[in-house]
């Protein structure tokens, strides 16, 4: 009986692409985010939020790389119908 053959997977072929510890799409919103703060309070104590909110997508992407664009997936494909607030899902029938 002939052996399994085995080829390698490379971890970093199956993941999206990464900048500083989030992914590139949390990345650009994040900095969109602190520069359109900057803009409204004219302050340099956005900086240190815009920090603190990077710390946390570092967080929630080592458990899921993949966490805010599934989300925004999920934003766009999947909106709330109307009796959300009886059932507290997307229920489709009555």
């Amino acid at each position: 009986m002939n052996e399994l053959e085995r080829t390698p997977l490379f971890t970093a072929l199956t993941r999206p692409q990464m900048f500083a510890g989030v992914t590139y799409s949390y990345f650009v919103i994040n900095a969109v985010l602190a520069a359109e703060l900057f803009l409204i309070f004219r302050s340099i104590w956005v900086l240190p939020a815009a920090l603190i909110i990077h710390g946390v997508g570092v967080l929630l992407c080592l458990k899921e790389p993949r966490i805010v664009d599934l989300w925004l997936t999920r934003v766009r494909r999947c909106p709330r119908v109307r009796n959300y607030s009886l059932w507290r899902c997307n229920s489709y029938r009555p």
